[in-house]
């Protein structure tokens, strides 16, 4: 227990020196013979030079949504609940394009009737994006910049793509697990206390994501903001983050009150919509960028598809949505071999 401890407490003395609101977080032991040390790593993706760094994310316990007198509240973040949460890695940023291109220049296939054909073959085949039918970054760039305006299934598969490639499982945060990460111990409405003025600080948001005399706002290269006391940038704005859930507004309803729930999550469903996407994004305001502020996708966001079927690959109407990566230290029984369920056959509602 002494290597994880000693990592929870450093953690708690970085954030404290920094003047985050800290909550010490109850530490969760590991196993008893790991097979690699908790601590931060970078994974280069094989047959590239692309790299991305994972941060070790301390097991422990806390209070999931919000209070009732939290300003920007929405009914969806409560009732507040325990939850308790394993020993995890997470993105220390976004997925960017530069490491999305390479899943989709490996995978990707010109048709999709080539693809529902090699799926009816096999159905765990493994298959990429069908081409896009305008410019995938919408003028937003894309050198360092992450992914966007990608569908739930998309972010999943590549999950599985890159599990597959570097022989680690990684896979999509459940809502529980990046809500610990953005609080990183805290219990204010960010990380960094109560105040919206602050965020600038923290995050590409609507106020500030025109840059450089740009006549429009845009998503911004990752990692350029500080950090939460857990290392982790851009868990506010920049993109909204999917979260392997799907997503129901009274889902908190059905979790226990007077314990902790270990690992909860609403297991994803064939149907298109809606999945979570958290932490809010450059086009929003504060309260959107919550720690406990939750959102839903839904078919809006494909709205100016033209394709019929409508593409499961990518979006026409949510620039504004992204995802980050995680990955268990020991993968909870329920999450393991975790894949979308959506198809070309999948209903959008």
């Amino acid at each position: 227990m002494r290597p994880l401890l000693q990592h929870s407490l450093g953690l708690g003395l970085m954030a404290a020196a920094l003047g985050f609101p800290f909550l010490a977080v109850t530490p969760e032991a590991p196993a008893d013979t790991p097979k690699t040390e908790h601590k931060p790593y970078t994974e280069k993706i094989p047959d590239s030079d692309v790299k991305f760094d994972m941060m070790p994310i301390p097991g422990g316990t806390f209070t999931m949504g919000s209070p009732e007198d939290e300003k920007g509240r929405g009914a969806e973040e409560g009732p507040q609940h325990p939850v308790a949460i394993k020993p995890f890695w997470m993105g220390k940023c976004e997925v960017t394009w530069d490491e999305y291109d390479i899943f989709r220049k490996e995978l990707g296939v010109e048709e999709r009737d080539d693809q529902i054909k090699l799926l009816n073959k096999n159905a765990d085949a493994l298959t990429g994006p069908t081409p896009p039918y305008a410019d995938e970054t919408f003028n937003h760039g894309r050198d360092g910049k992450p992914v966007l305006c990608i569908t739930y299934h998309a972010a999943m598969t590549y999950c599985r793509w890159l599990s597959k490639k570097t022989n680690k499982v990684y896979r999509l945060p459940t809502e529980a697990e990046w809500e610990y990460a953005a609080r990183a111990g805290t219990k204010t409405a960010y990380f960094f206390g109560d105040d919206p003025n602050q965020l600038d600080t923290y995050a590409w948001t609507a106020s500030n994501s025109k840059v450089d005399g740009e006549a429009m706002r845009h998503p911004q290269k990752v990692g350029q903001k500080k950090p939460n006391p857990w290392g982790l940038y851009d868990m506010y704005g920049n993109v909204a983050e999917y979260c392997i859930d799907h997503y129901d507004p009274r889902f908190y309803a059905t979790l226990p009150l007077d314990k902790p729930a270990l690992g909860p999550f609403d297991p994803p469903t064939g149907v298109r919509f809606p999945n979570v996407a958290r932490g809010g994004s450059w086009a929003d305001a504060p309260a959107q960028c919550r720690s406990a502020a939750r959102r839903g996708s839904d078919k809006g966001w494909i709205v100016q598809d033209p394709q019929r079927p409508k593409s499961i690959w990518w979006l026409t109407d949510a620039d504004f949505v992204g995802f980050r990566i995680v990955r268990a230290v020991e993968e909870q029984a329920n999450l393991k071999d975790a894949k979308s369920k959506i198809t070309w056959k999948s209903m959008i509602e």
